[in-house]
């Protein structure tokens, strides 16, 4: 199975295709903003590394979120647009279980959500331990010693640092945005579905007062 990943959520654009498992080309590159302009030139850019058109793929994922609104609706826009035109299966990834495939064992995946909240989502050997959420700093931490039950874990992602204080002997795996290779592998053996994206809460931008009357 010929598999192309992407990822536009956070402050990376990833992508890589994976063939049966095995790595056949990839690209990353750390990026605030403008994955739009950079997510389709890095896709075509990637299929030729590869040797590959692509209608050889036999599916797409993308990372839904949570994360940034606009970067996971361009990765989500892109994905949907190319699975149309090749008429292929789409797959969604969580943002968070993407970050936790970085590391192994018990996993906590926390993205700085700002605002003085994490989305946080727990894992062990792959298997959630809880839904994710956008929590405040203390909830997190508190949800954290909670299921961690003193035993030793990793943390993923932008939020670690806002957690060190609770947790200092946690291993910290730093990890601004997810690594399209992972999105592939696991989306290898999961069923298709349609690409919905992931919000845990309402966007930051408000309307305008007049624009509400």
């Amino acid at each position: 199975m010929i598999v192309l990943g992407l990822d536009t959520c956070l402050s990376v654009c990833s992508v890589a295709v994976l063939d049966g498992g095995r790595v056949v080309a990839s690209a990353r590159e750390a990026m605030a903003r403008g994955h739009q302009e950079r997510l389709a030139p890095m896709a075509r850019e990637v299929m030729a590394e590869a040797g590959l058109p692509f209608e050889r793929l036999d599916r797409i994922a993308a990372t839904v979120g949570p994360g940034s609104f606009t970067g996971l609706r361009v990765g989500i826009a892109f994905a949907k647009g190319l699975a149309l035109a090749l008429d292929r299966p789409t797959v969604g990834i969580g943002t968070l279980e993407a970050l936790a495939a970085e590391a192994d064992g018990l996993v906590f995946s926390a993205i700085d959500a700002r605002r003085g909240q994490l989305y946080l989502q727990g894992f062990e050997a792959g298997r959630a331990l809880m839904a994710p959420d956008a929590l405040t700093v203390e909830t997190a931490a508190a949800r954290i010693a909670e299921l961690s039950q003193g035993r030793p874990f990793a943390l993923v992602g932008s939020g670690a640092a806002l957690l060190a204080d609770f947790a200092p002997a946690a291993a910290v795996v730093d990890a601004e945005g997810c690594d399209a290779v992972k999105v592939a592998r696991l989306a290898q053996d999961r069923p298709p579905g349609p690409l919905k994206p992931l919000y845990l809460r309402a966007p930051d931008a408000k309307l305008p007062a007049a624009a509400l009357a």
